[in-house]
């Protein structure tokens, strides 16, 4: 994922609300979300690496991963950082003691953010810090930077998360969050060492760039009881959507 905004034990009715894009190269294949064949898994599927960039398992554990964007960090070869999220979701421990086995092994992969939510805890490891730790209560975005960092797409998905989900979560609030297309003003751009035009077509929270943009949008809503909703929207390289899927997670 290049952006996820969530609220973690907020709201009245959800212990999780969570909204998230995934942002990629239109030529690098991959299928929709799906209960995969050979895993309880709920997730898309990369099919060159053969991970994927948020799942669920049938206990409505949740795993995602964003980049850290790092361009002097790139590993011709490193493995695919989308196996972390298999095995995070896939997990029974702890998210903080998943994340910590997990970080014995974070310099063979080009920096990341793994976040891991369950019904009761929630926890990040920034591969960049090294820092492993639980979330707290409140509206949090993730996107190509440390957890909570404000870059301009971070804080208009926070303010875009607080109207989509109060007093209710509706699905038109979430997807004018995950479609917003307004790009940060030059001068409030993050400096991450990539190209200026790049750093532009980047600060939107939908995104769209030559061969590159916005390919899937995702939607969490995990009742109180565990009871989880989720929705998958396909987008083609015109911004437009291609396909959608609704499962339902029933609670344990």
């Amino acid at each position: 994922m290049c952006l996820i905004a969530f609220a973690w034990q907020v709201h009245p009715e959800y212990s999780l609300i969570l909204a998230a894009n995934r942002d990629e190269y239109f030529d690098r294949p991959a299928e929709p979300m799906h209960w995969w064949p050979d895993l309880p898994l709920l997730a898309g599927r990369d099919l060159t690496g053969g991970g994927t960039w948020l799942a669920l398992s049938r206990t409505g554990r949740l795993a995602a991963l964003t980049n850290y964007r790092d361009p002097t960090q790139h590993r011709a070869g490193a493995p695919s950082r989308g196996r972390l999220v298999v095995a995070a979701a896939m997990a029974d421990d702890p998210p903080v003691d998943v994340l910590e086995r997990i970080a014995e092994h974070k310099n063979d992969y080009p920096p990341f953010n793994l976040i891991v939510i369950d019904r009761d805890e929630a926890a990040i490891l920034e591969s960049r810090t090294g820092r492993i730790g639980p979330i707290s209560p409140g509206l949090h975005v993730l996107s190509n930077a440390l957890l909570n960092t404000p870059w301009p797409k971070a804080e208009r998905a926070r303010t875009l998360l607080e109207k989509a989900i109060f007093p209710r979560p509706t699905q038109e609030g979430l997807i004018t969050l995950l479609t917003d297309r307004s790009h940060a003003p030059d001068d409030l751009l993050p400096d991450t060492g990539i190209p200026a035009d790049w750093e532009r077509a980047l600060s939107a929270i939908f995104v769209q760039a030559p061969g590159y943009g916005t390919r899937c949008s995702t939607f969490v809503l995990q009742h109180r009881d565990g009871h989880t909703e989720v929705e998958e929207i396909t987008w083609d390289e015109t911004g437009n959507p291609s396909s959608s899927a609704r499962f339902d997670l029933p609670g344990v």
